[in-house]
């Protein structure tokens, strides 16, 4: 046989070795990529996998219902709806800024006017945590600088519906110039009645710890509904107060307030609340307005 007849077997193997070596097994197509030997077996990778993030869960046809944060609450409750009354809590991480002013014009004597600045704080467990900078002026020539600052936590018992009505505790401290400073305790509840509505009540303490040392029994309420989502909602508050003061405990001074209100959002992350409430009776203010201008970091 030729020599050249016996190679030409041999050189055709050498050349088809690489093609050969393309070859896949489709087994290895599914096989895990290598684990990175620097993170422990039990571990994901975080280079092999993709990440979601989900901001809201669709519950109704409203987006503002939408459930938000950890503790699956509806975006509504994120922000303030009634100027007279608190609901739940923030979700953590989340920051507000609201800037307030109300009047408050009395059966007889000036009226006063309160410009307030608040900070709001969402935290983990279900805290919240606001702080207060606050003129209170009297009249048309009193002193309209800053002359109180409070202090509020806020805890709410469960995650959103785990209870009914949701029950929050919240307890504020205040301390203003010149005037008794003040313990405030509130059980806070809030909900949702049918899609598009929402309501909230407080019962409220507030005691002086000085002066006449002067007791607030009060309750809240409030109930909204949407007119659009996300825009506009309307809604009515009520304001029940019985006080006393350390000279006499079993007389009670009685209030009682009520009258509509309105939110409107000229922005998602903006919102404006206006309440305006009348008194009803004899010892009631004549009249209590408020205004809120809130922004959602």
């Amino acid at each position: 046989m030729n020599p050249s007849s016996r190679l030409l077997p041999l050189v055709a193997a050498i050349l088809a070795a690489p093609g050969f070596a393309q070859v896949v097994n489709p087994a290895d197509k599914v096989k895990p990529p290598a684990q990175d030997p620097l993170i422990p077996p039990d571990v994901l990778d975080p280079n092999q996998v993709s990440t979601t993030t989900v901001t809201a869960k669709r519950v109704s046809e409203y987006r503002e219902e939408d459930l938000i944060g950890p503790y699956d609450q509806p975006a509504w409750t994120a922000t303030r709806r009634f100027p007279t009354t608190r609901v739940y809590v923030r979700p953590p991480g989340t920051f507000e800024f609201e800037y307030w002013k109300r009047l408050d014009v009395p059966k007889n004597g000036p009226a006063e006017t309160v410009t307030q600045y608040e900070f709001e704080l969402g935290l983990p467990g279900r805290f919240q945590l606001d702080m207060y900078l606050v003129a209170n002026q009297e009249g048309n020539g009193g002193e309209a600088g800053f002359n109180e600052e409070k202090f509020e936590i806020r805890w709410a018992l469960a995650d959103w519906n785990k209870i009914w009505g949701n029950p929050t505790l919240y307890l504020e401290l205040a301390s203003r110039d010149q005037e008794p400073d003040s313990v405030e305790a509130k059980l806070l509840f809030g909900g949702e009645i049918s899609p598009g509505w929402h309501w909230g009540s407080n019962l409220v303490f507030e005691h002086e710890t000085s002066g006449d040392m002067t007791n607030e029994h009060e309750i809240t309420a409030g109930v909204s509904r949407v007119l659009q989502d996300e825009r506009f909602s309307l809604g009515a508050e009520i304001k029940a107060a019985l006080i006393n003061t350390v000279q006499d405990r079993n007389e009670f001074e009685e209030e009682l307030l009520v009258g509509p209100s309105l939110q409107y959002r000229p922005l998602r992350n903006v919102h404006l609340d206006l309440a305006t409430l009348v008194g009803i009776g004899p010892n009631s203010p004549d009249f209590e307005g408020f205004f809120v201008l809130g922004y959602e970091f």
